[in-house]
């Protein structure tokens, strides 16, 4: 969430900012409520000023003992007019309530500002290469895509996932299940080693959790969620949500931080924006597993802090030797709350094109702000904390390039070195 203050001061300058992502708000309705908010709260204040004078004259004459009957016609007429102010008191915090509620609401649906370090773009063709590691293998056969090869093999059936669910689910047999448990116990306990805390949180949130970290209310079509009226849950598109909102409502101490969490999840997205892409195989399905790193600091350290976070999340492709290329987003492109965000795209050869298989962003107070999440300076002072999230990594894409760019003349994947120890084996047949 934007902090109201820069938009009820520089109002021009926060709407070019947010056109910078293709956004176009009018912030008049929010600057007349946040006028009329004020007004309300001042009018409240005489009000409650008046009454706490008036009341203590009253308590000055009943200490006396003589109270004549002209007094006490006095005190009846002060008492009446006390009583009809409480009643405006009643009736303009009603209607405070009302107006800082639509405030709220507004605010909600306002997406992040970019950094100043974020490209200017329109799509994402305008986004930029940082760099590129590991080779691209040269292959003396046609590579096959991950859907056909996991098909060949045994190890993939999307028939029985549309059998079982509808389309865009999967089941996996055998070496598959093994190849999926060795992926996520593999970053998990590299992420570990890397100073991460292994955390597991539920994957069904109530909306305030959701709400703190963006994907409510704007999204509300893109998540699953149950059917109880009286206490709606919904299912995490990732855990980036139930993990960053563990300290929602918390005001943490400077030494606390940073905080860094490695978290395995299910993820259920209902994908309804992305109809007719991506149909086959495993990169677009509506429940899938990820790694999700988390981290919460302090707002001078999250420039830093992203980069190391990128970092942590190529050493995973990195050890598995697959060739990635890193990818700075431009300002069109950016997820609703994010600041800056890096992408690492894994080079796909059967596909022939590259895949998103992290992003990697740095959020800055605006998930704070929404979670209300603080911590206390060695000065005593109270600021909203900064929150980092990436994928480290998400494993269906991580098996499909596997796949993909493992594979062998005769159908069959080698295991990256990393994976044999887990999986006990050194070839998918």
């Amino acid at each position: 969430m934007i902090d109201i203050k820069l938009i009820r001061e520089s109002p021009e300058k926060i709407k070019s900012e947010l056109g910078k992502r293709g956004e176009k708000i009018d912030f008049t309705e929010l600057l007349e409520n946040d006028k009329k908010r004020k007004e309300l709260l001042l009018k409240i204040e005489q009000l409650r000023k008046k009454r706490n004078i008036i009341s203590e004259k009253i308590g000055t004459i009943k200490t006396k003992n003589d109270i004549s009957s002209e007094t006490k016609e006095d005190i009846d007429k002060i008492s009446s007019e006390i009583e009809q102010d409480r009643e405006k008191i009643r009736m303009y915090e009603t209607e405070l309530t009302e107006i800082e509620h639509k405030i709220h609401e507004f605010l909600l649906r306002i997406p992040n500002l970019p950094d100043e370090t974020v490209p200017i773009g329109n799509s994402s063709a305008d986004n930029r290469v940082i760099r590129y590691s590991g080779t691209i293998k040269e292959y003396g056969f046609k590579p096959k895509p991950h859907w056909e090869l996991g098909k060949k093999l045994d190890i993939l059936d999307f028939e029985k996932g549309v059998k079982l669910s509808c389309s865009r689910f999967v089941v996996l047999k055998g070496a598959g299940c093994k190849l999926e448990r060795a992926l996520i116990n593999f970053m998990v306990d590299t992420h570990i080693n890397r100073g991460y805390t292994e955390i597991f949180t539920p994957y069904l949130v109530n909306k305030d959790t959701i709400t703190g970290t963006g994907q409510l209310p704007k999204f509300e079509d893109e998540i699953y969620k149950t059917t109880d009226v009286e206490s709606v849950l919904y299912l995490i598109p990732t855990a980036e949500v139930s993990v960053t909102n563990l300290h929602r409502d918390e005001i943490l101490s400077e030494s606390e931080l940073p905080k860094k969490y490695v978290s395995y999840s299910a993820c259920f997205r209902r994908e309804s924006g992305s109809y007719g892409k991506d149909t086959k195989g495993l990169i677009r399905n509506h429940q899938f597993n990820k790694i999700e790193l988390v981290k919460i600091v302090k707002p001078q350290d999250s420039a830093n802090e992203l980069e190391s976070l990128v970092s942590d999340a190529e050493e995973i492709l990195k050890q598995l030797m697959l060739p990635y290329r890193v990818v700075e987003l431009c300002t069109s492109d950016l997820g609703f709350s994010s600041s800056k965000t890096y992408d690492i795209e894994v080079w796909m050869p059967g596909e022939k094109m590259w895949r998103e298989i992290s992003s990697c962003s740095n959020c800055k107070d605006f998930q704070a702000r929404r979670m209300n999440t603080k911590y206390r300076t060695t000065d005593g002072k109270k600021e909203f904390v900064h929150t980092l999230n990436g994928s480290g990594i998400a494993v269906g894409r991580t098996f499909a390039a596997i796949l993909e760019n493992y594979q062998n003349p005769d159908g069959t994947v080698t295991v990256p070195e990393v994976l044999i120890p887990y999986m006990k084996m050194d070839k998918i047949i």
